[in-house]
């Protein structure tokens, strides 16, 4: 439960418009009483305009203690949204049947969905690309690491799921998904009227990615419609260039075609990248002691991605060898090749010990190497 002390009258006032309280009356200038939308018998908040005033705390904390008793809805979400303020964002799947015939996978479904909308928001927050693969996992991760899920379940005809994401400190992914999403919105309409794909590649500069689109398929596959919408927090106010409009963001089962087709071009829009990495050969793997073997690098600069595999010839696989050994750090330069995810490199070539070197990354890595034995 929030502390009384802390909450922004002025915050309360816009969650309690936001599910539909009604404001009943009061001297405007002092406090104004709410009642919840489904009339429930003795829930009443007084909320105070402001907290300069002497009774603000008492008023608040009346009206805290009130909302966490009541049996409105609302009033958790309320509660939650105080407490952990951010923006808000809700997913629905509309089911077909009765909300308790859902697929007991449903929830499960619905979740992954919206974690992988929101680590491409993330990741086209970082830069743009038709398709990341393991690139900026960590980037993406630590946003994750950041956004709690507040409600989740069965609502009528289907499945929801809220969740609060830090504001205004993760507003560049969450509005960089918003814009996204309604690049391809546009883009699928496009697409179905004109039959012409040319506008899912230009949607990239809008943050569309094949991650996002994969994540839209998959909160739309085995429904009759979904969407996401999204509620900026009242305490860090509307993100510039979205006025007070509503943030609605539907799809169909129609829509999966073009969905299809559309991740399928994305994947392939995506080039190779020429890269030189710097990393840790933390497992070593080949079938024949005189040929070519498996590297995995634990990777420490040069490339978005936390580790890369490596196939190399007998004299670099030694090489690679000796630096596992001596727990020394390596260099080399190759392509970050897009099929599997920018999970490997090909074409090494120069690779070289990196003798001597102790920065911090480095040294973390090393008392790491005993953590597991990785597999190839």
């Amino acid at each position: 439960m929030p502390d009384p002390a802390t909450v922004d009258p002025a915050v309360l006032a816009t969650l309690l418009a936001r599910h539909g309280w009604i404001r009943r009356g009061g001297p405007a200038a002092r406090y104004g009483r709410w009642t919840p939308p489904d009339d429930e018998p003795g829930t009443s908040l007084l909320v105070p305009a402001d907290d300069g005033f002497d009774d603000a705390v008492e008023l608040l904390t009346d009206a805290v203690t009130a909302l966490s008793r009541s049996r409105t809805p609302s009033a958790r979400s309320i509660l939650l949204a105080l407490a952990v303020p951010g923006d808000e964002l809700r997913w629905h799947r509309d089911l077909p049947g009765p909300a308790d015939t859902a697929p007991w996978d449903d929830a499960e479904r619905l979740q992954r969905a919206a974690r992988t909308m929101l680590a491409a928001g993330a990741k086209a927050g970082r830069t743009r690309a038709a398709y990341y693969g393991a690139r900026l996992d960590g980037h993406a991760g630590e946003f994750l690491d950041r956004v709690l899920v507040v409600e989740q379940g069965a609502v009528d005809q289907g499945a929801a799921l809220t969740a609060h994401t830090p504001a205004p400190e993760g507003r560049t992914a969450v509005t960089t998904l918003v814009r996204a999403l309604e690049a391809l919105r546009d883009a699928v309409d496009y697409r179905r009227v004109s039959g012409g794909p040319e506008a899912f590649e230009n949607a990239v500069q809008a943050g569309v990615s094949r991650e996002l689109v994969q994540s839209v398929e998959d909160l739309v596959r085995g429904t009759t419609g979904a969407g996401l919408a999204v509620a900026w927090s009242a305490a860090a106010g509307i993100p510039g260039g979205f006025g007070d409009r509503r943030i609605t963001l539907d799809f169909s089962p129609g829509d999966l075609p073009a969905l299809a087709e559309a991740a399928d071009l994305l994947e392939r829009l995506e080039p190779a990248v020429a890269v030189t990495v710097t990393g840790l050969v933390v497992r070593l793997k080949r079938a024949d002691p005189g040929g070519p073997g498996s590297v995995r690098l634990r990777v420490l600069g040069g490339a978005e991605v936390r580790e890369l595999k490596v196939r190399l010839p007998d004299p670099d696989y030694r090489l690679a060898a000796e630096a596992h050994l001596a727990g020394l750090p390596v260099r080399l330069s190759g392509r970050l090749e897009p099929r599997g995810g920018f999970r490997r490199l090909g074409r090494p070539h120069g690779l070289e010990l990196l003798p001597g070197r102790a920065d911090g990354d480095h040294e973390q890595l090393l008392k790491g190497l005993g953590d597991g034995d990785e597999q190839i």
